[in-house]
């Protein structure tokens, strides 16, 4: 297994950066890393609809796609029509609209459907559920490739990746190193709240490293944000990441699932990739509107 991770990553690391690589190039529609998102919010609503099948046989899948496929574009609409106007901002008002349609949509087929008494809310609440835990979590998230400035885009989408993935390593060593009282028993057995704490700091040394050596690197300045702020940012996207986590695995048990529908051996689902992400997205988001990372837009 350990041999899959390392021989599937030496091709999957390389060609992820070569997606950014011409994406960076390709101007303020970023139009690589849409077709990147749509793909990977595809592949994550039918593995979600693939999880859930037993407890929810009946949910209109063809229209969950759409839906999903929706999102995504609303989630880059201001920046294929303005492109110019937005390399230096992000609009969620298209998204937000967005998410209250597909919302009456699917209600309006969950009414065409109806034929008895039970189980039509629990369904149309489902496939709410499940579009906009792919559609607007991911669509938020990749909202960073402009919030800090067409410049820093791959900043702050790295920042994202460092922290959450050095998470999941601080919290995996410090997990086995520490064990202790467990963080939650019955839903991920071998998480414990030493790992949580391993994971927060994982998250905030790789986190600040990212920060001190990109910075330089990918906005031509060296790190100027305050200490406090980047330290915040870190920790609170391990916090996210592991939330993330936990929510992922709290949709699998309760499906009576162990893991999500295998992409790839050794790796799991692209949901058992992105769980953390997606959750640590928004964060990261609101926290560079909110803090101030990105000292350059306004130099």
């Amino acid at each position: 297994m350990l041999r899959w991770r390392v021989l599937i990553s030496v091709v999957l690391i390389p060609l992820l950066a070569g997606i950014f690589y011409a994406d960076a190039r390709g101007g303020p529609m970023a139009i690589g890393l849409f077709v990147l998102c749509c793909a990977l919010a595809l592949r994550s609503t039918w593995e979600l609809v693939d999880l859930i099948r037993d407890r929810q046989p009946r949910l209109h899948v063809s229209l969950m796609m759409l839906s999903t496929m929706a999102l995504m574009y609303a989630a880059w609409w201001p920046h294929l029509m303005h492109p110019e106007a937005t390399a230096n901002d992000t609009d969620l008002t298209v998204l937000a609209a967005t998410t209250g349609i597909v919302w009456m949509v699917l209600a309006a087929a969950a009414s065409r459907r109806y034929d008895a008494p039970g189980g039509h809310i629990e369904r149309l609440g489902t496939e709410f559920l499940l579009v906009t835990y792919v559609g607007v979590l991911l669509g938020l998230t990749a909202q960073l490739r402009w919030v800090a400035g067409l410049q820093a885009g791959y900043l702050a989408l790295g920042s994202l990746l460092i922290c959450t993935k050095g998470g999941d390593i601080g919290a995996y060593f410090v997990g086995k190193l520490v064990g202790g009282v467990k963080l939650a028993p019955l839903l991920s057995p071998k998480k414990t709240v030493a790992g949580a704490v391993g994971g927060v700091l994982g998250a905030l040394l790789f986190g600040l490293l990212w920060f001190h050596f990109a910075t330089p690197w990918l906005v031509g300045q060296p790190t100027q944000s305050p200490l406090w702020a980047r330290a915040l940012y870190c920790i609170a996207l391990g916090a996210g990441g592991i939330v993330g986590d936990l929510s992922e695995s709290l949709i699998k048990r309760d499906s009576g699932k162990k893991d999500s529908a295998p992409l790839l051996p050794g790796f799991g689902g692209v949901l058992d990739i992105l769980d953390s992400v997606l959750f640590a997205g928004p964060v990261a988001y609101l926290l560079w509107r909110c803090l101030p990372l990105a000292t350059w837009l306004s130099s």
